[in-house]
Order: structure tokens, then C-alpha cells, then sequence
């Protein structure tokens, strides 16, 4: 079984920009060995300026860190809905991990992520 990882970062304000660098840390994820949980990917769904659905993902997405073995925190920018996440691991114990570009760099082969455009 694969440890389970929620993946926490931005999304807020940009979102096409943070679905994009969504997507290199989700390929991070699974090129180290891990089931990524990307609630994310709900702005695919929800409008993510509409405050009510922005809720309901935040809400949906919050609820899967219960079934998560570890936090990993993306990005240089901790947003208000990440501190939310990164709380509520530290109240339920939940390992926190913080990624910073150089490791992003090492698995995925050099790719400067913050540059490539998809």
C-alpha cells in the first residue's frame, strides 16, 4: 500500500497558474512513490471565485486529510486555506513535509517548474 500524501499549496487568486504548478508537484508525488490526494483539481468542478463553491472544495478537500498518512506543503506562498491544513495536522499529529525547489528539481530531472509552460 502506498503512503498517502495530501498535497497543500496554492490556489487562490491564480488558479489556472496553481492548477499548472498542481500538476509538477503531483508528478513529484507519484515519482517518489506515493498516492498523491490533490483537492486541487476541484477547481476543475467548482468555481473557485464563487465564495460558497470555494467552500465546498476547501470543505471536501479538508475532509480527506483524515484518511492521510503526510502533509506536503508546495510553494513559497502559505495561503490562508493552507495554514487551515497545515493546523489541522498539527492538532491531529499528521507528519508535515515542506517541499522547496530543489527537490522538485532532483526528481523530476532539472525541470524548472516555476518557467515551463504547458
Amino acid at each position: 500500500m502506498l503512503k498517502k500524501v495530501y498535497i497543500c499549496a496554492p490556489l487562490k487568486d491564480n488558479v489556472r497558474e496553481n492548477l499548472r504548478k498542481v500538476r509538477k508537484y503531483t508528478e513529484y508525488a507519484l515519482r517518489c512513490g506515493t498516492a498523491p490526494v490533490v483537492p486541487h483539481f476541484y477547481a476543475l468542478c467548482l468555481n473557485d471565485k464563487k465564495e460558497n463553491e470555494r467552500k465546498i472544495g476547501m470543505k471536501a478537500g479538508q475532509s480527506l486529510l483524515w484518511f492521510c498518512d503526510e502533509l506536503w506543503v508546495f510553494g513559497d506562498v502559505i495561503t490562508e486555506g493552507m495554514q487551515a491544513e497545515i493546523q489541522f495536522c498539527k492538532t491531529m499529529n499528521i507528519r508535515i513535509r515542506y517541499i522547496n525547489d530543489n527537490d522538485l528539481r532532483k526528481k523530476l530531472g532539472g525541470i524548472n517548474y516555476e518557467n515551463e509552460k504547458n
